[in-house]
């Protein structure tokens, strides 16, 4: 799959103005496959795949919460798989492109706060993931199988 990296920066940055995270430093990687299954079981001790980790590396001092419960001085790390958001973009009907983005989009609202591990913050994450992807102009993704999308340590 074929990612071109100014677009994903660039809508990864809208994504991050439209959660007001301010003051962050995230990086992004996308690899495959067998990339992010080695660190979903190294990190996670889960083995295999998954679509996307993320990983809050700011220490306590320097990510906090601003008054409107926002946060700025995130230091952290979203990794994704484009092999997997390619396939999962055919099982959705949707482009690889959103797919991914969808996956980036998740792991930040992770790094913002949000959880899935639970039906109610599911459907908490999955409103506000919809709320993103529409105010960076993206559509909203497909429905999803209820299934935890992003682990994060």
């Amino acid at each position: 799959m074929a990612v071109c990296s100014k677009t994903l920066k660039r809508l990864f940055m809208a994504a991050m103005d439209a959660v007001g995270m301010t003051d962050s430093d995230i990086s992004l990687a996308i690899v495959n496959d067998k990339a992010i299954a080695e660190l979903h079981e190294t990190w996670l001790g889960i083995p295999g795949s998954t679509d996307v980790l993320s990983f809050d590396l700011s220490s306590t001092e320097h990510a906090q919460p601003s008054h409107q419960g926002k946060r700025h001085g995130i230091h952290g790390e979203i990794i994704a798989s484009a092999e997997t958001a390619s396939r999962e973009a055919r099982v959705y009907s949707w482009s690889p492109e959103h797919e991914l983005s969808y996956y980036l989009i998740h792991g930040l609202l992770h790094l913002v706060g949000y959880d899935d591990q639970t039906p109610s913050e599911r459907i908490s994450m999955r409103r506000k993931e919809r709320s993103v992807m529409k105010a960076i102009g993206l559509p909203a993704p497909p429905r999803r199988r209820p299934k935890t999308t992003c682990h994060q340590r």
